[in-house]
């Protein structure tokens, strides 16, 4: 099986390659740093390729389908950043940069290759949201936003694809805070402890094995989404806010 992994040279895009790191698998390992990729290649016995991109950048986007049109079994979109900070403050450029990398990577990557997949009837995409998804975020208003856009798009794909009766096969991950380098680019430090990247992949791919759609690591935070649709929207921003407002900067 050929999978190509998004913001694979660390964290959990790191952990998705150590774990499926199986002889029969083929994987195509994507991100930024070269030192990092090529680091991680060494650790892995299956066939790796790299590809060194920054895919905030249309063009990259284009380049990456291209080369692999036809030939992916299973997309794993994992790149992806935060920031923090109230919204009128915060940096526009870098804002745009995540809307560009959070949101436009992932519809471009989950469109071109959900056709490939849809013509052949097979193949499957795991797109990684957050528990940010479902709520608002007051001081990360853009990171939540772009999640919440993630986790909508691809359960209307799920929807159509399930009437269709296709045996392409769509997964949303939504975990809450995870212990990678997130917290550092998003010059945040969380209040309540993080998940293990390891243990969030782990069970991600034991829910894409059993075709479950929507993966919510933690019963903590199964509970807490679940409890957030009997919130008033506003009730719910105002804690949000306070969550937010709670974390320790750098």
């Amino acid at each position: 099986m050929k999978i190509l992994i998004t913001g694979a040279s660390n964290g959990m895009g790191a952990d998705f390659a150590r774990q499926l790191d199986k002889k029969e698998n083929e994987l195509i390992l994507v991100a930024r740093s070269k030192e990092k990729l090529e680091k991680l290649k060494e650790e892995l016995k299956c066939k790796v390729t790299i590809e060194v991109m920054d895919l905030s950048i249309k063009e990259n986007v284009y380049n990456l389908y291209s080369k692999y049109k036809n030939k992916i079994d299973f997309l794993i979109n994992n790149a992806g950043f935060g920031a923090h900070g109230l919204f009128y403050k915060t940096d526009l450029n870098n804002e745009l940069n995540m809307i560009d990398l959070n949101v436009i990577t992932y519809h471009i990557l989950t469109k071109l290759f959900l056709q490939d997949f849809v013509k052949r009837d097979n193949g499957r995409i795991l797109n990684v949201a957050s528990s940010a998804a479902f709520e608002p975020g007051p001081l990360m208003a853009t990171y939540y936003a772009t999640k919440s856009y993630v986790y909508n798009l691809s359960m209307a794909i799920y929807e159509e694809l399930r009437r269709e009766k296709s045996n392409v096969k769509i997964h949303i991950l939504c975990p809450g805070p995870v212990d990678t380098g997130f917290n550092e680019r998003a010059n945040v430090k969380f209040g309540v402890k993080s998940l293990k990247s390891s243990d969030v992949v782990k069970y991600a791919l034991k829910c894409v094995n059993k075709n479950k759609v929507l993966i919510i690591p933690g019963t903590t935070m199964k509970l807490g989404i679940f409890g957030t649709r009997f919130m008033p929207r506003k009730l719910l921003a105002k804690t949000i806010y306070n969550i937010q407002n709670a974390k320790t900067l750098q």
